[in-house]
């Protein structure tokens, strides 16, 4: 075993029976997508390995996750997608200064997309053919006169986006905007494939999906700051109305997001969080062995952090190859009740003697 990692799981060990059970010492927030469970599971095994540490995951909304970030109750947000959560990150991290950013971003891409073959077989190429009476009409499987497209889960940054988009390319008085679990809108896309059925939907990277079908991805103008113009509900009630976007997304980044407050609780904590660093073909083989797979996210994140001790451990230090040593805050009273252990010990010895 790595030196360092020696060090820090002795501590670790000899703290934990020095000091009474508490509740758990980093909580970290979970949105509802693959991605984000799996990386999220990989900080808990790597910092209760390493650092001796409970990390507990809660369940929560991208606002949920900041407001608690904010408040202390939570300390981190795995995967923050930018700009999809821009409003959030402006709040937190440039605002109010509560909230810090991880620079290490994960290249995403967001789009919308149909089988390649059905794209082929019908002409579609562009997502102005949905705006088609005809084109809308492939896909309305329940005989209402519009399509079915899906936009999302509820609650994602992205599906209130492409509402707006929706309304802007002028598909969404063809089509009905469909939002549900991911993972029942991917399981239509499954048997519409093996069906040779017409599906249409919000389609992302790093994701699973690309690497089990063979997809086209609608073309869009490209991109142009200028005419971007997308307000989220927690900003204005008229969001909606307010918005357009008529063209393709900006790139996107994926970032892992920390409260300020661990750099004085948990500084080791902080110090992985600001130095983790994962790329896009990583974070997609993780959503594969979870959904696909169906790998428990528990086993996975502990195979992989004993297959990557060395990059778990370079997220571990500070720049110079040593640990971030055991802190201020919280920290200070484990290391008290570590001597006081460690004198009782002593003394239980001599009087053995």
């Amino acid at each position: 075993m790595n030196t360092l990692r020696k060090t820090l799981a002795a501590a670790a060990v000899t703290t934990m029976t020095a000091v009474p059970a508490l509740a758990a010492d980093v909580v970290i927030g979970v949105p509802n997508w693959p991605s984000v469970n799996a990386t999220a599971h990989v900080l808990k095994v790597a910092i209760e390995q390493n650092l001796g540490l409970e990390v507990e995951l809660q369940n929560g909304s991208n606002p949920i996750v900041f407001e608690a970030m904010d408040k202390g109750s939570m300390h981190a947000h795995p995967e923050v997608w930018l700009p999809n959560q821009s409003n959030l990150h402006k709040t937190y991290v440039k605002e109010k200064g509560s909230v810090v950013m991880n620079p290490n971003g994960v290249e995403a891409f967001q789009g919308m997309c149909i089988p390649k073959g059905f794209a082929e077989e019908n002409g579609i190429e562009s997502i102005d053919d949905l705006t088609n009476p005809d084109i809308a009409a492939l896909f309305d499987t329940d005989g209402d006169g519009k399509g079915e497209i899906w936009i999302g889960a509820p609650g994602w940054a992205s599906t209130n986006v492409e509402k707006i988009r929706a309304k802007s390319y002028g598909y969404d008085q063809t089509f009905e905007l469909q939002e549900s679990d991911e993972t029942l809108a991917y399981a239509g896309l499954d048997n519409a494939i093996k069906g040779n059925k017409p599906w249409v939907g919000f389609c992302y990277t790093p994701h699973y999906v690309f690497v089990l079908h063979d997809l086209h991805i609608l073309t869009e103008p490209e991109y142009d700051a200028a005419g971007w113009n997308v307000i989220q509900p927690t900003d204005d009630p008229a969001w909606l109305e307010k918005s357009s976007a008529g063209m393709a997304w900006d790139s996107a980044y994926l970032h892992l997001h920390y409260s300020k407050e661990l750099e004085e609780t948990y500084p080791e904590v902080a110090t992985m969080f600001r130095n983790m660093k994962l790329d896009t073909d990583t974070v997609s083989a993780m959503t594969y062995a979870l959904v696909v797979d169906k790998t428990d996210a528990m086993e996975y994140a502990t195979n992989w952090v004993s297959e990557n001790e060395d990059q778990v451990l370079e997220w571990m230090t500070d720049g110079s190859g040593s640990s971030m040593s055991m802190g201020s805050g919280g920290n200070e009273a484990a290391m008290k009740a570590l001597m006081e252990a460690q004198d009782a010990i002593g003394k239980a010895l001599e009087a053995l003697k």
